[in-house]
């Protein structure tokens, strides 16, 4: 029995033996909900078993928006158009290094990944994650989903950070710097020690927070998850368009700042945002290290001005 209805005699009055007729019941018996609502809630009734339909749901969502977000970036790479916003417009992934990485991301996908989110939804039961409809207020999803994106970067950048340091680099990082100009595709293409350490991010930062406040929705997750996997791909897209996000927020990382962590293999550890590598002083790049001897300059000058 599906837990999406807080009403056991509703689930059983428009579950069907199809999809579809439990979706046409649903807008019969709750019009209230709006069409996500109602969709979302005829696929655990439909299903009947919750952990089965979110595992399902989890490993599609998952493969669908990460192909889905790569895909332009596929095809942006074939068009010599594009090549005036390309960061690296001298090294263009050939097809065969893309295939090489598709290879290696879906075996990751399917061997590393698809475990723990087939083991998800008793955590979710456990931890008061629900599924319930209808959906929180789009206001409330936005904090949480806000504040995801603040914790994740937090634990990326040290994360990050650490996996730049003597054996963790040799035998776990260095498999993701293999592509020294990044790819759409190789955003999650890396070591399954560093897939699981750094999915914690993603996935960690919203448990603990549903740990701390008891509540926590689902679909709010997902919609975290999409994002989150939108922000690492277009990260790793090699592109910096005029319209791109940093160009209205400032503090926003985007592709421009992990290519230059790619391009020279250190500095820029943080995924979304730039504020810890600009408070830490470990930002990437050429410009950065101008600044970086600038301000070590001006210290030892003023350094030598008080001692005299």
């Amino acid at each position: 029995m599906s837990a999406v209805f807080n009403n056991a005699t509703l689930t059983d009055l428009v579950r069907e033996d199809t999809y579809f007729k439990t979706l046409a019941n649903i807008g019969k018996f709750q019009p209230q909900l709006n069409f996500m609502e109602q969709y979302w809630a005829a696929w655990y009734t439909y299903m009947n078993n919750d952990v089965l339909a979110t595992g399902l749901m989890f490993f599609l969502l998952h493969e669908f928006m990460y192909f889905f977000r790569c895909l332009p970036w596929f095809i942006i790479d074939q068009i010599p158009y594009f090549r005036k916003w390309k960061l690296q417009p001298t090294k263009i992934p050939s097809t065969k290094e893309q295939l090489y990485c598709l290879k290696a991301v879906l075996l990751s996908h399917f061997l590393v990944e698809a475990i723990p989110i087939w083991t998800f939804h008793p955590m979710c039961e456990k931890l008061g994650i629900t599924v319930e409809v209808p959906f929180p207020s789009i206001k409330k999803m936005s904090l949480e989903i806000a504040l995801f994106f603040v914790l994740e970067d937090m634990w990326h950048y040290w994360a990050h950070r650490l996996f730049h340091y003597g054996v963790f680099y040799k035998y776990i990082h260095k498999q993701h710097h293999r592509y020294a100009a990044p790819f759409g595709l190789s955003a999650e293409y890396a070591h399954p020690l560093e897939t699981m350490s750094l999915g914690f991010g993603t996935v960690g930062m919203p448990i603990l927070y549903v740990m701390y406040t008891g509540n926590l929705h689902l679909f709010t997750l997902c919609v975290w998850i999409t994002l989150r996997l939108f922000q690492a791909v277009d990260s790793h897209s090699g592109y910096d368009f005029p319209w791109s996000l940093n160009k209205f927020l400032p503090f926003w990382a985007g592709a421009e700042h992990h290519d230059l962590h790619h391009h020279y293999f250190i500095g820029n550890y943080a995924s979304s945002f730039r504020w810890w590598d600009y408070c830490l002083d470990t930002e990437s790049g050429p410009e950065a290290k101008v600044a970086r001897e600038e301000r070590m300059k001006s210290k030892a000058e003023q350094k030598a001005k008080k001692t005299n």
